[in-house]
């Protein structure tokens, strides 16, 4: 083990007081005291001079808002294929789920954004998502998509998935 003055002990005492971690004593060491010392070395050198190293404090982890409780008719539209009126943010915006989905996916349903076009959407057994519109170069309007997002989100997550 590192043989260290009495001077150096107290040196890294004060290091770890102030909050240094292991990695910042090994490098100090190495700087200040012109001692090369591994990770583990400094590890056991810690140990033996009975230094405590001061953790820092944990940032609590970000708190999740619950899921706005669904209005009364979407509950109702859970159990069949009916459609669910999920408006949101001004946009008018319908999401069914399929009762019984196609081959090849474990949930699908259809979507009418706000410009009166339906989509048929679709979540495949590898977990890939996937849109077919009315036509191949259909584009929903821009500001319904993180409205569709959100509320297929919410749907899918009432129903399990």
């Amino acid at each position: 083990m590192a043989n260290l003055s009495p001077q150096q002990r107290q040196l890294v005492e004060q290091w770890a007081a102030e909050g240094a971690n292991l990695n910042q004593i090994q490098d100090r060491l190495r700087t200040e005291c012109a001692m090369t010392l591994t990770y583990m070395e400094t590890r056991l050198l810690i140990l033996e001079l009975g230094v405590k190293i001061q953790d820092k404090p944990r940032e609590a982890p970000p708190v999740e808002k619950p899921a706005p409780a669904p209005a009364a008719d979407a509950e109702t539209a859970l159990p069949g294929d009916a459609a669910a009126d999920l408006p949101a943010g001004g946009v008018d915006l319908k999401i069914t789920v399929d009762e019984v989905p196609p081959a090849g996916a474990i949930v699908s349903g259809k979507a009418t954004f706000s410009d009166g076009n339906t989509i048929m959407w679709f979540l495949d057994q590898m977990g890939r998502f996937g849109m077919r519109g009315p036509t191949a170069d259909y584009k929903p309007p821009a500001a319904d998509i993180p409205v569709f997002q959100r509320e297929l989100d919410t749907t899918l997550q009432l129903r399990g998935f």
